[in-house]
């Protein structure tokens, strides 16, 4: 029970990033240096996940076009409307930073760890779950962008698309180097594990203390109050729910099998942080992404308690399933 509720390692330093932003953040040089120092390692972060790219991912399973393409719909199609929805249905709910942070959040791809962790542990089709989860990661890089500036438009606001530049120096191109390096150094990438998942936290850590220094310095906390917390709390368990409903119910109605409508809802539920956090540092400049990527990490952990809970209940209920029929050996019964 203490496991099942206890906070993800990865947000607690999160947190403690956000708290050191609060106390001491980044100014005049220093704050140069850590700008400079969370751009290396963003184009060293997105090389490595070229690297790390399994191209047989994609190949595997690419004729179940029917599974990644509603894995795809859920998540560049369903939750970039339910955002739009939520925020033309309350606008004064949060103020306009967390909106766009919102909606950012909406247009991210899906994870690709927890999603296939999930699907594995729940009984999924895990090669499924592989194949759309990466393709997911790998369109995010184009899409995200784009349905970025679209649905912030929609809202009455904008980002500088300007900045496109940007997405294609400091993340596509190193991806696409690093997926050319990919037959020298998949192998190493494969032996290093956790060099690997210590540049992705330690990339993101860097950001978010970047970011909300930024953020802090400009009166971050001054403008937030406990009403909009809270409100935003509910915003993202509301996505959350309606994504999993969706996702779910959709997927019987579609006719998929039991593991098919499990990765459905696994990958088409997720939001990624990250590739979420260093797409924000690139798009969105300035004081506010202190703001903008604050629902991302509520959203993200919300993600993880709700989803380990949905895989062991999807694991029961396949064990439940698979269980042989004991005839009764009851006197009623013999006679």
């Amino acid at each position: 029970m203490i496991r099942r509720f206890s906070p993800d390692p990865f947000i607690v330093a999160l947190l403690l990033a956000i708290l050191v932003a609060t106390m001491v953040p980044a100014r005049g040089p220093f704050a140069t240096i850590v700008d400079a120092s969370s751009t290396i390692a963003i184009v060293a972060l997105f090389f490595l996940h070229g690297v790390r790219l399994p191209r047989e991912a994609l190949i595997q399973g690419v004729t179940h076009w029917r599974l990644h393409l509603a894995i795809l719909a859920a998540t560049f199609v369903l939750f970039p409307l339910l955002g739009l929805g939520i925020a033309a249905a309350v606008p004064g709910l949060l103020p306009p930073p967390l909106w766009i942070g919102l909606l950012f959040l909406c247009a991210l791809p899906s994870t690709v760890q927890s999603s296939i962790a999930f699907t594995s542990i729940a009984g999924g089709n895990v090669a499924g779950a592989v194949a759309s989860a990466t393709a997911s990661n790998l369109l995010g890089i184009f899409v995200t962008p784009i349905v970025v500036g679209l649905l912030t438009q929609a809202h009455g606001g904008a980002i500088p698309m300007s900045n496109s530049w940007k997405i294609a120096l400091q993340l596509l191109l190193p991806f696409i180097l690093g997926n050319l390096c990919r037959p020298w150094l998949g192998d190493w990438a494969a032996r290093n594990k956790k060099i690997m998942s210590l540049c992705d936290r330690g990339t993101i850590i860097i950001a978010v203390y970047s970011a909300f220094s930024a953020a802090v310095i400009a009166g971050l906390w001054q403008t937030l109050s406990w009403t909009i917390l809270s409100s935003l709390l509910g915003i993202c368990a509301l996505l959350l729910a309606v994504a999993l409903f969706v996702t779910r119910y959709g997927s019987r109605l579609l006719g998929f099998s039991r593991e098919d409508e499990i990765a459905i809802s696994f990958c088409g539920s997720k939001k990624t942080l990250a590739s979420g956090v260093p797409m924000a540092r690139v798009l969105f400049a300035g004081p506010d992404m202190g703001a903008v990527v604050l629902p991302l990490m509520i959203f993200h952990q919300m993600q993880l308690i709700v989803c380990a809970a949905l895989a062991r209940r999807y694991a029961r209920a396949g064990r439940q399933d698979r269980a042989p029929v004991v005839a009764s050996t009851s006197p009623s019964s013999t006679g």
